[in-house]
């Protein structure tokens, strides 16, 4: 099982987003995903997944509360193999191993993947999702504010241990970078030091999509939806070039 910890350096660059989709994608190819949100307080993975009258038990009441994983996870209602676990409140004082019993539970359980939809910024508890993760996953917008704070929690991620973390650049509007308003990818992937991992498009659907509840991936091949099903088939280990974006 391979545990992928969502990160960004701000609010709002589509890191929710990510996780469900690329967590659909995943399920879609026959992989078993748990989806996990990270972000105590400001929880919203299971709007988007369209899962809020299903999302009962949080990651506390597996780690504190002696629920069963297999009974805590909620299954998506369209996708078979993709699994919700929401975020509690607050964050929790975790026990001795923090979130690893977590971790162990859901590898017993055939997970192939556990993604954790981490929270914006560098609040302590990304200390805790990244001692249990593989990989991080740096999201970001190709303004200059989103790919500093980028930049910041890449850096940090090194510090907690995760020496494989990747970027994604998110909403890119190539008309902007054409004509100097936004970052290019080049300039993105310098200033975060961080590989690419896949590029999203402006795709006014994601928006859409995630107010109703409805997947990305379900709801079309093109723009965004192509872009999430690329990214991954990375995190698999296909070899997919990168998307060329006009």
């Amino acid at each position: 099982m391979e545990v992928i910890l969502a990160a960004s350096g701000k609010g709002g660059t589509g890191k929710t987003s990510f996780t469900a989709a690329v967590g659909a994608a995943l399920a879609e190819s026959g992989k078993k995903v748990l989806a996990v949100d990270g972000d105590c307080g400001l929880r919203n993975l299971d709007l988007v997944l369209g899962m809020s009258d299903r999302a009962v038990f949080s990651f506390a009441d597996v780690l504190l509360r002696g629920v069963a994983l297999a009974g805590a996870a909620s299954a998506h209602p369209a996708y078979t193999g993709l699994y919700l676990l929401t975020a509690p409140p607050a964050f929790p004082e975790l026990p001795e191993g923090g979130l690893a019993p977590l971790a162990e539970q859901a590898e017993a359980e055939g997970f192939d993947y556990l993604l954790i939809d981490g929270p914006a910024g560098l609040p302590p508890e990304l200390a805790a999702y990244a001692a249990i993760a593989h990989r991080g996953v740096v999201i970001t917008q190709p303004d200059p504010a989103s790919i500093r704070g980028a930049e910041t929690v890449a850096r940090t991620l090194e510090k907690y241990g995760l020496a494989d973390d990747m970027l994604v650049v998110n909403r890119i509007r190539t008309r902007l970078i054409r004509f100097g308003l936004a970052s290019n990818m080049d300039d993105a992937m310098d200033a975060a030091g961080l590989p690419l991992l896949g590029m999203v498009p402006e795709d006014e659907d994601v928006l859409a999509c995630a107010g109703s509840g409805k997947s990305i991936i379900a709801f079309k091949k093109r723009g965004a939806a192509r872009a999430y099903r690329n990214i991954a088939g990375r995190i698999r280990g296909e070899h997919i070039p990168l998307m060329r974006l006009r």
